[in-house]
């Protein structure tokens, strides 16, 4: 166990090495393809709720996404960290105005509807061809998809990130929650079959 995390944490200053070395131009570009890719390939109905992220540091640019998939008929929530280990979703309509979240995120304020996602985009810094993540080292993800399924709720999990975040094998610790597709911008790839909401209820894809 104590070798595993040393290895994450190894893993995740070498791959978030690589995506800070990108330039922004690069990152630009990169971005652009995700979109393309996220838009047309994520399956959702009208009315289906996306947790998406307001991207930060050298993260890929999830904002055109976010408005693609909001023009497509999705419902765009905004994770919020509370008290350093609470995440939870916020509404965020076209008209949101956007606070101070912290961890230098930003966020719909607490006066959102609150609602629980079928969708989640999820922020890394490391994956592999296997569906495993590795975020920042905080757990929040982690803890935030464990409450969701505490409720019975199945939500899809979609990594976000660029081509060169990906590592051969990552090890895997018993509390790790496998992701079910990778969005890059060489388009989007599935590891496992999730749950979808579709106009008669929850199938699989």
């Amino acid at each position: 166990m104590p070798g595993d995390v040393a290895e994450k944490a190894r893993l995740r200053g070498e791959r978030l090495a690589a995506r800070d070395a990108l330039t922004l131009a690069e990152r630009h570009e990169k971005s652009q393809s995700i979109t393309a890719h996220g838009a047309a390939d994520i399956p959702l109905v009208p009315g289906t709720v996306i947790s998406g992220f307001m991207p930060i540091r050298s993260e890929a640019d999830t904002r055109p996404l976010m408005e693609a998939l909001r023009a497509r008929g999705g419902r765009l929530v905004l994770p919020v960290v509370l008290d350093r280990e609470t995440i939870v979703f916020r509404a965020f309509e076209r008209d949101t105005p956007l606070v101070k979240t912290g961890f230098g995120t930003t966020g719909p304020g607490e006066d959102a509807e609150l609602l629980d996602p079928d969708i989640l985009l999820v922020p890394l810094s490391v994956f592999d061809g296997h569906g495993q993540r590795v975020g920042y080292g905080a757990g929040h993800y982690d803890r935030a998809i464990a409450r969701l399924h505490a409720k019975g709720k199945q939500p899809v999990l979609i990594g976000v990130a660029f081509d060169c975040q990906e590592v051969a094998d990552i090890p895997a610790e018993p509390h790790d929650v496998s992701l079910h597709a990778i969005l890059t911008e060489s388009g989007l790839r599935w590891f496992s079959a999730p749950l979808s909401i579709s106009d008669s209820g929850q199938k699989a894809l």
